[in-house]
């Protein structure tokens, strides 16, 4: 068996690994990137890029047959053909893809190694046992892959999960959704905005990671006028006449597919970590310390999906990047870049979170300001006045503490939040900055005022 010495071993090339590679690079050409999968990054292959672009076909569909308001009448019958939508869907896809190919292949050829690794011991790496590296330091970025329950299984290729959604050459007539997360929200409505007759389900009464119980509370009152949305509900399910059938509350239904999008699970269950002393959470997943990436072995850095950090991409490649740099400057270690939280659901309406969510605060410290879109201006004229917004600031010091957000505008409105919560501003220095009118920030600027008078 080869074997081969180097100072930084990169499992994975995703968007982590991928920052993690361009840091290292900067401090050692010893260098191994290893993938045992596809290239391309699940955010461009199977993630945040076609999934957007199933969720603009949706809305395209959705806004044409929603003019009357608007004294515009489109005479005659919308079409949505699958095929064309699936088709720009995968040719888009794919153009992205590529791109995250042309990057790959501009690595020194050396550097890339195809195959699947596996620890030996803590600074030994076998890849398709064919191949050991040892090295100086590691980091894992293997990513994530859709959770699916055994029970589920049964359905053999009627089940399916978001992954497999983008690789589809034409829209099913039905399917069931089991998931009321960010991916089972995003593509439920997304296939019903296009015509699929969907059914979503959820475990619990979640919608999108909302924890603040009004904002809650109107995401429910609008998805459930919209959509057929079971909480607290999982369908028993079997197959039956090439159908998938479902069992819940007194109901029979059947289906063509049943989606599984309740979730991810990293990617480090056959790492052979038993054979180093990483630490693991109560779920099997790496413990990493946010500041460094560093895992209980202290030459062993990890990132992006596989940790148990916040799975988003811009955090990933921050993770990454952190990982990639400390592993090759070990055993100096160097605090890194760590972002304000911002995260968003492109339903519609959006959803986001910044800086701390309502579970996490000291309620008794806090002060709340909020807005509801229904009479906010902009809103109305745009006929998107839907949602609420609740803002959260520490009573004693007014600083910003979060946001949850549910409404038009969202990723903007959350942006500007997630500048002003990484600033560290205070209450009166956010309602110091400049907001235009008419447009939908000036919601925002109503739930800060709403915020003030309780000081005042």
């Amino acid at each position: 068996m080869k074997i081969i010495q180097a100072d930084v071993v990169i499992i994975g090339s995703g968007s982590a690994g991928m920052s993690a590679y361009r840091a290292a690079r900067k401090h050692t050409d010893k260098i191994a990137i290893i993938e045992g999968d596809q290239f391309g990054t699940t955010c461009a292959r199977v993630g945040c890029m076609p999934s957007k672009l199933l969720i603009s076909a949706a809305n395209a569909n959705h806004h044409a047959q929603n003019t009357d308001a608007f004294g515009i009448h489109v005479n005659g019958q919308i079409e949505v053909n699958g095929q064309e939508v699936m088709h720009r869907v995968k040719s888009e896809r794919d153009r992205f893809v590529g791109f995250v190919i042309d990057t790959i292949e501009s690595y020194n050829p050396q550097h890339v190694i195809k195959g699947w690794a596996k620890f030996i011991d803590e600074h030994t790496v076998e890849v398709n046992q064919e191949l050991r590296i040892e090295s100086k330091a590691f980091v894992i970025a293997t990513g994530s892959r859709p959770r699916v329950n055994e029970e589920w299984k049964i359905l053999e290729d009627k089940l399916q999960v978001n992954d497999d959604v983008f690789y589809w050459d034409d829209l099913p007539k039905s399917i069931a959704v089991m998931g009321t997360g960010v991916i089972g929200l995003e593509i439920g409505q997304a296939l019903s905005r296009l015509g699929v007759r969907t059914e979503i389900f959820g475990r619990t009464e979640n919608i999108g990671g909302i924890s603040d119980p009004v904002v809650l509370k109107k995401a429910h009152q609008v998805f459930e006028s919209e959509l057929n949305i079971h909480f607290n509900t999982i369908p028993k399910v079997s197959l039956e006449n090439n159908k998938v059938r479902l069992e819940y509350a007194n109901t029979v239904d059947y289906v063509d597919l049943f989606l599984a999008a309740s979730g991810r699970v990293p990617n480090t269950d056959h790492l052979g970590l038993e054979n180093t002393g990483v630490q693991l959470d109560k779920k099997g997943v790496p413990i990493a310390d946010p500041d460094t990436m560093q895992t209980s072995v202290p030459h062993i850095f990890i990132a992006g999906d596989a940790s148990d950090q916040l799975p988003l991409l811009h955090v990933a490649s921050d993770q990454g990047f952190t990982a990639g740099n400390n592993a090759a400057i070990y055993p100096n270690i160097e605090k890194g870049l760590v972002r304000s939280r911002l995260s968003v659901v492109f339903s519609e309406p959006e959803i986001a979170v910044v800086g701390q969510s309502y579970r996490e605060l000291d309620l008794d410290n806090t002060v709340i300001g909020m807005v509801e879109f229904e009479n906010q201006g902009r809103s109305r004229v745009m006929l998107v006045n839907k949602g609420t917004l609740r803002v959260y600031f520490n009573k004693k010091t007014k600083i910003f503490l979060g946001a949850e957000i549910f409404g038009p505008a969202t990723e903007h409105i959350g942006h500007l939040l997630a500048w002003s919560h990484q600033s560290g501003l205070n209450i009166d220095q956010m309602l110091e900055m400049p907001f235009y009118h008419p447009v939908i920030e000036e919601g925002l600027r109503t739930a800060l005022r709403d915020a003030k008078a309780q000081w005042d």
